[in-house]
């Protein structure tokens, strides 16, 4: 059979890519069900954002008809001071997964390598691909990424490192010493991308780091998002920092205009408000507590988490358990794409969310399993 057009422009390496799949949009589901529904699926923070973000919102609609800065030079400003850096050593994107792209296009090409860990943040995986590299993926150790076998992995063709922590979707860490540690062990011409979009809530001894000693090597950038804890995933906020020639390289392959004014203004008043970061780390912290403490009396597997999110192992076909939940009016995410076939990743809410979410989980487990399912039995 002849080939389409468009099968014969299209380079081998895309047919080959797995689309990123996102989180079931709340409005579908809630559509479906035709009642209110709880999104639990995408890591958001239960809070939303700070109410100063809407009265910023509000003064810049006015200007909505004039391009963004670009180089988002007052937001950028603010992230310097905040972070005791330069500004040049700061970039924007529209949320850090654009940042995570634009490396790739940057510093990939099919002459090179790139790695990350195999049951890490999908994306990671798709910019290697998209641009043309070999893929090289390293197995997780105890639900962690193996810093070990990432550097094992490291050949004369590798060029780019794309490492989270905490990891998603495990929601375990390594420390500021162990990474110190890798990094001094790597040959200096490849590049370690650190994400941490999930930085604000830990609050494991050990994990932060002197932010100046790593900023100061040119083969390290850091990743962080205004999606989380700040409560702008609807708005695409991120930014990354590193040496000033790292940024510069950057900027040269960046989109004008990538990021939009009422992002940045989003984000500036965001900044700005302290107390709801702080409300927004201390509710996290109660309600994981609470939802660990739950599941270990119902005898239900997980792995411990330091961030915002937890990895259920319910022993079942995660995406049958993903569907009992979505009748239950409960959406999370089934993490098969991820290497977990029995495991569903949970945001953590609000109480009265998680409240509703066990109960669910309590009905959906206690459901008959399918054919070829494991039937759930507590562990002890």
């Amino acid at each position: 059979m002849r080939k389409s057009i468009i099968q014969e422009l299209l380079p081998a390496w895309a047919s080959r890519l797995t689309p990123y799949v996102t989180g079931k949009p709340v409005e579908e589901v809630e559509r479906e069900l035709g009642r209110p529904t709880r999104k639990l699926a995408s890591n958001e923070n239960p809070l939303g954002p700070s109410p100063r973000v809407y009265e910023a919102l509000e003064r810049t609609l006015a200007r909505s008809h004039l391009y963004p800065d670009s180089a988002g030079y007052d937001l950028r400003l603010k992230l310097a001071a905040f972070h005791g850096i330069d500004m040049d050593q700061i970039i924007l994107g529209a949320g850090s997964t654009e940042i995570i792209h634009l490396v790739a296009r940057t510093f990939l090409s099919a002459e090179d390598e790139g790695i990350t860990a195999e049951s890490t943040f999908h994306v990671y995986r798709l910019a290697i691909e998209e641009s043309g590299a070999a893929l090289q993926l390293a197995p997780l150790r105890d639900m962690a990424v193996n810093l070990t076998a990432i550097r094992h992995a490291v050949t004369p063709r590798a060029k780019v490192i794309y490492l989270a922590n905490p990891n998603n979707p495990t929601g375990s860490m390594f420390t500021a010493q162990e990474f110190l540690r890798f990094l001094n062990a790597l040959p200096p011409r490849v590049l370690v991308v650190l994400d941490e979009a999930y930085y604000d809530y830990v609050l494991a001894d050990g994990y932060a780091h002197p932010l100046n000693e790593l900023l100061s090597r040119e083969n390290v950038l850091l990743l962080r998002s205004f999606s989380k804890v700040y409560g702008l995933a609807g708005l695409r906020m991120g930014y990354g920092m590193g040496h000033r020639e790292l940024i510069e390289a950057l900027n040269r392959i960046r989109l004008p205009f990538n990021t939009s004014r009422p992002a940045q203004a989003a984000a500036l008043a965001a900044l700005e408000d302290r107390e709801h970061v702080a409300r927004s780390v201390e509710t996290n912290k109660r309600e994981l507590r609470f939802v660990t403490d739950e599941l270990s009396l119902l005898g239900i597997r997980f792995t411990p988490s330091v961030a915002n999110f937890i990895l259920i192992d319910t022993a079942r076909d995660c995406e049958h358990d993903f569907l009992r939940l979505l009748e239950e009016g409960v959406i999370v995410r089934p993490m098969k794409l991820y290497g977990f076939p029995s495991s569903i990743r949970v945001t953590i809410g609000t109480h009265e969310d998680n409240e509703i979410f066990l109960e669910a989980l309590k009905r959906t487990l206690a459901a008959p399993a399918k054919a070829g399912e494991l039937e759930w039995i507590p562990h002890r």
